[in-house]
């Protein structure tokens, strides 16, 4: 009896020990009500060994108490809690972000160690630049990611291609900022997008045999202020445009209408900039600063049919074989070269040698948009290349063209209604250099940088990681996981990609611990341990009778 009583009391004290750990568990949910990122755990039991014992009906089994089965961890997704800095991250969905002890570059760029090489996994996503530029957590562990490819989208960005995905290059490494500043870029494309009044008639005196669809721009001398009269031309409007060293130039367009003909409208126009401000260097080695032709930069035709849409386009550019600067002449002009489907033409503000045209090899050429393309380029004219042809003639078929088969018509273009002229969009691709301002995140964790010319630019890609079997990963403390051999190192992928979510910026996860029903676990284990220790007790009453037994 004395030993089956025994049994009975280490039940209970099995029940104490159990139900102790439980409400460990539970002390432990509630004090990180409000830890970010924090995934809340809770503790099952199991059974321990039964007895066998004989009965009337046999042998049968009694237990023999109590033990803790597991702690099982709850990653289901916490709150979303919006702030107000630019860093802070949380995830949506599966996936962690990897940190790490930082590495340390010398001046000389040799690796000075390697630093910690564990990969720790967080869901607290509270980051901050340091003062080395790392991107780290507040215990100091680096973020992991992939350095943005620039080659890539720059290239990308040239072509006029849309990329899926945003490149990235070599292998996941420490998310550091080592470039404060936006270097200045040289505008390569404008796009200068207008609504020509139909009902106008030319400004300029045409004759064919001479100027005829060059009257406005034979208009324009480089040595007298202004350049172009205002009484050459229908309407005008300028554009901000940069050099390579990020210095501001002003690129004025002017338009004239030729003629009505055949149900079409005939325009005229040519692209101009302070003749100042023309770097350019004729065929002879001279400036063509201080000449008449500085500051002329293209001129061309627009067509457009009965309805007002354009058609067609001729662009035409100084030939770098026999350009001279002196008054206009239309024999030193030629179809304009094309790139990506657009026109073509130079100013060389900053006088570099080798890129006065737009063939030169140093040159930094300017694409015209205005709502027309056409990869070919352009077809000759029935008398050749040169605007002097279509001068001499008159006839539009001796203008350069695109062939209408290849042309391509944006969804925003040049038009002649009947309504009065204006400046419907206007663009361009250069800027000054600015310094980093701010960096924010996207829902695809790429890091963004945003400096104060007011550019932007992809600077890194965060790495997420995911594992099969999450309740194997081991706490470590700081919010932070450490993979074991039960979870498997797990997989890397971007985030919105693969197993793993979505991130959201200015924003941080919530503990996913509920209050409530921490609340009602929290009584309940205290009456199992109360339940527990009235078993030990009324088996002590029970063995002080049994003594008594003796007297």
């Amino acid at each position: 009896m004395a030993v089956g009583l025994g049994t009975s009391m280490w039940s209970g004290v099995s029940g104490l020990l159990a139900n102790s750990t439980k409400m460990s568990t539970i002390g432990n949910n509630l004090a990180n009500v409000n830890t970010v990122g924090f995934k809340g755990a809770r503790t099952d039991f199991m059974d321990l060994m039964s007895a066998d014992v004989g009965t009337a009906a046999g042998v049968k089994q009694i237990g023999r108490g109590v033990r803790v089965g597991t702690v099982v961890s709850d990653f289901s997704q916490g709150g979303l809690e919006t702030t107000s800095e630019n860093l802070d991250m949380a995830i949506s969905g599966n996936g962690f972000f990897m940190v790490k002890q930082k590495s340390q570059v010398g001046s000389n760029g040799k690796m000075l160690n390697t630093g910690n090489t564990t990969n720790y996994y967080t869901r607290a996503g509270n980051f901050s630049f340091d003062s080395d530029g790392y991107l780290t957590s507040p215990q100091g562990l680096a973020v992991q990611g992939w350095k943005v490819d620039q080659d890539r989208m720059d290239s990308a960005d040239a072509a006029g291609t849309v990329l899926s995905q945003v490149p990235v290059t070599g292998e996941i490494q420490d998310i550091r900022l080592t470039q404060f500043t936006s270097p200045a870029k040289a505008t390569s494309s404008m796009t200068m997008v207008t609504q020509l009044d139909s009902d106008t008639t030319s400004q300029n005196t045409r004759t064919v045999g001479t100027d005829y669809y060059s009257a406005m721009t034979a208009q324009w001398n480089g040595t007298s202020s202004p350049a172009m009269p205002s009484t050459a031309y229908g309407y005008q409007t300028t554009m901000k445009v940069y050099d390579e060293n990020g210095s501001p130039h002003t690129l004025t367009t002017y338009y004239d209408k030729i003629t009505s003909s055949d149900g079409k409208d005939y325009w005229e126009y040519c692209v101009t900039c302070d003749p100042s401000e023309d770097g350019r260097i004729d065929s002879a080695g001279n400036p063509i600063a201080g000449t008449a032709t500085a500051g002329l930069l293209m001129t061309g035709t627009m067509t457009f049919d009965s309805s007002g849409s354009l058609e067609n386009m001729s662009s035409y550019t100084l030939q770098a074989s026999n350009a001279v600067g002196g008054a206009f002449n239309n024999t030193q002009w030629a179809a304009a070269s094309v790139k990506n489907g657009y026109p073509v033409f130079t100013a060389n503000f900053k006088s570099v040698s080798g890129a006065s045209f737009t063939d030169s090899p140093n040159a930094l050429n300017i694409a015209l948009n205005v709502g027309l393309s056409n990869k070919k380029g352009f077809v000759a004219g029935a008398n050749g290349t040169l605007l002097s042809a279509a001068d001499t003639s008159g006839d539009p078929l001796d203008l350069v063209s695109f062939n209408p088969a290849t042309t391509t018509v944006n969804s925003t273009v040049t038009t002649s209604y009947a309504t009065s002229s204006s400046t419907v969009f206007s663009s361009q691709n250069g800027y000054t250099s600015g310094l980093l301002t701010s960096v924010s995140v996207d829902a695809d964790g790429i890091l963004t940088g945003t400096f104060s010319n007011g550019q932007t630019q992809k600077l890194w890609a965060l790495a997420l990681a995911n594992f099969t079997n999450t309740q194997g990963l081991s706490r470590q403390g700081s919010n932070l996981y450490a993979a074991t051999l039960e979870s498997g190192q797990g997989t890397t992928n971007r985030a919105n990609t693969g197993s793993v979510g979505s991130i959201s910026g200015n924003t941080l996860e919530t503990s996913n611990v509920d209050m409530a029903t921490e609340m009602v676990s929290m009584i309940l284990t205290q009456r199992g341990f109360e339940a527990n220790s009235k078993t030990i007790t009324t088996v002590d009453s029970m063995l002080s009778e049994v003594i008594q037994l003796k007297r």
